[in-house]
């Protein structure tokens, strides 16, 4: 089973590290995994043009063709953002906008798949949960099925205090547990639904 990791922020830093912790995790069980990183990335925003739905492709011809080709190939997908004005980062938003040209294509497109969220917080309560939130709302507006780590410290996702510092990331234990946990789920759906 393949399982692909968006990290959006616009630097390789604390969400990356956290990302590729992850997909590691994944690796070591048997997953095969990729990442994309926003890092020097040429994404443009969507321009809502409608070229997609007559032509069956968008109109823009940047790195974004990398995530549409990465999407149709994998059975789970990772969102991994860092809080910027409370939020997802412009970076992942583009990203999810731009997905509309898929659908142009096939409507369930991305239906079934397995969906989990990664958010990092500069603070502790930076704004992790409305991360998490739009990145879940883009799992169910696109079929793809949200997972969280379960209602004891990772309702969401999985949720990071990185205090700006790489260092610092790698001593979120509470960070790492509700990794853990959302892990384990997002593992068990994978096995569940994905055949």
């Amino acid at each position: 089973m393949k399982v692909f990791g968006i990290c959006g922020s616009p630097r390789n830093d604390t969400t990356y590290h956290v990302l590729k912790e992850a997909l590691d995790k994944l690796n070591n069980h048997g997953f095969e995994t990729e990442l994309f990183s926003c890092f020097g990335k040429d994404i443009g925003p969507c321009m809502h043009c409608d070229y997609c739905l007559e032509h069956k492709k968008c109109i823009s011809h940047d790195d974004m063709l990398e995530v549409y080709e990465k999407l149709q190939q994998c059975d789970g997908l990772i969102l991994a953002t860092p809080v910027q004005s409370g939020g997802i980062s412009s970076n992942l938003s583009a990203i999810m906008d731009r997905t509309r040209a898929l659908e142009a294509v096939d409507y369930n497109i991305l239906r079934g798949k397995i969906g989990m969220s990664i958010a990092v917080g500069g603070d502790r309560t930076g704004g992790q949960d409305f991360a998490h939130l739009k990145n879940i709302t883009y799992f169910m507006i696109h079929g793809i099925i949200p997972v969280s780590g379960g209602p004891f410290g990772s309702n969401l996702g999985a949720s990071f205090w990185s205090r700006d510092s790489i260092e610092d990331i790698k001593k979120d234990d509470y960070g790492f547990e509700s990794l853990n946990r959302t892990l384990t789920e997002f593992e068990k759906f994978l096995k569940k639904y994905i055949d």
